[in-house]
């Protein structure tokens, strides 16, 4: 995977020179700033790293192709990009093995994943992993469920604690219940045994 290296004064410009050699716009890019020291009869230089994606994202269905070899496993990668994101859904010949009690391997496959590419391009890149939809299910019922909980709480006023959940499952639980009106939620505890405690409010009346 190739990385582009752009040096000069100017940030902005040194990205437009980039975009407009790559064909590419700020969407297909991930790109590292930094200073390099200038010689005794020149000044500093901003440094601009570019990746490609595109490069990426074939980088990452590369190393779970890998994955799958080393479980033994036959299977289909879909990659998807969207924004600064890049998506990953695998099905294979037995996504039991792949998913794990309570999604624990896919939650190590993933963290894997991501070393593996941050380590290669020296960039912190967002990415998703699913087997076989099964975040996109668990997060469904999770939402589900949330939102029952919101409900009992507006009606009795008593604040739920939540069992401890990683960082991507406390979003959704704050997504889903923004438009609750009587309803807060807040994350408490440190990590591995972070949660969110679903609070009822008094309705705001100014």
């Amino acid at each position: 995977m190739e990385k582009y290296v752009y040096k000069g004064k100017d940030k902005e410009e040194l990205l437009k020179t980039a975009l407009t050699e790559l064909g590419c716009t700020e969407e297909d890019i991930f790109c590292k700033t930094s200073e390099e020291k200038g010689g005794l009869f020149s000044g500093k230089k901003t440094v601009l790293e570019i990746v490609k994606v595109s490069d990426i994202a074939d980088l990452g269905k590369q190393i779970l192709e890998n994955i799958l070899k080393g479980f033994n496993l036959e299977g289909q990668i879909e990659k998807k990009v969207r924004g600064a994101q890049i998506y990953y859904t695998v099905h294979s010949n037995n996504n039991g093995i792949l998913i794990g009690k309570n999604g624990r391997i896919l939650d190590s496959i993933q963290k894997y994943l991501k070393q593996c590419i941050n380590a290669q391009i020296g960039l912190r890149v967002n990415i998703i992993l699913d087997i076989e939809n099964y975040k996109e299910k668990q997060n469904y019922f999770l939402e589900r469920d949330v939102k029952k909980i919101a409900r009992q709480v507006t009606l009795t006023k008593v604040d739920v604690k939540l069992d401890p959940m990683n960082s991507f499952q406390r979003r959704i639980v704050h997504n889903a219940l923004q438009k609750f009106e009587y309803i807060e939620t807040i994350s408490e505890g440190e990590e591995p045994n972070r949660c969110v405690v679903i609070k009822y409010k008094e309705k705001d009346n100014k």
